[in-house]
């Protein structure tokens, strides 16, 4: 078995991890062809990994232009510690007003750890007016949990 076999993640390992990660780390492909790389809070909307920005951020531009994305999350302090993803995709963006509060509550309810009461909606429609939420449909995933090599190289 090959080292990139042994520090593979399962699918139930990339799905756990997901889960317990706050930060994704997201790649557009700017005009000139160069990575535009910005780091987003995410939240799964219908079991698909996604996030939501202004309508207007330079993210959005890039993928109106070419839907084309690559999302990474990582974790560890030490090599032998390194854990992470990648998803290669392609987004998906979301105009509609209540798709896009739906979201706002789940990303809430992520990261508050609280849900969103009726006296918070007001709040969570202001936010949702600007935004567009990105789905991330995933291609390819690419996974390392060095973890598994037992401190061994």
């Amino acid at each position: 078995m090959s080292r990139r076999d042994q520090i593979k993640m399962s699918e139930a390992e990339v799905q756990a991890f997901l889960e317990e990660q706050r930060t994704m780390s997201i790649a557009t492909i700017g005009r000139d062809g160069r990575p535009h790389v910005v780091a987003m809070w995410y939240a799964c909307l219908d079991g698909v990994p996604s996030f939501w920005t202004f309508a207007k951020s330079q993210k959005v531009v890039n993928l109106r232009r070419d839907p084309r994305v690559t999302c990474m999350v990582e974790a560890g302090e030490t090599y032998d510690q390194l854990r992470g993803v990648e998803l290669v995709a392609r987004a998906e963006i979301i105009e509609d007003a209540a798709e896009v509060q739906r979201f706002g509550v789940a990303e809430f309810e992520r990261y508050q750890n609280t849900k969103v009461t009726e006296a918070l909606m007001p709040q969570m429609q202001r936010m949702a007016n600007k935004r567009i939420v990105v789905k991330i449909h995933t291609e390819r995933v690419v996974s390392w949990d060095h973890r598994k090599l037992g401190g061994a190289y």
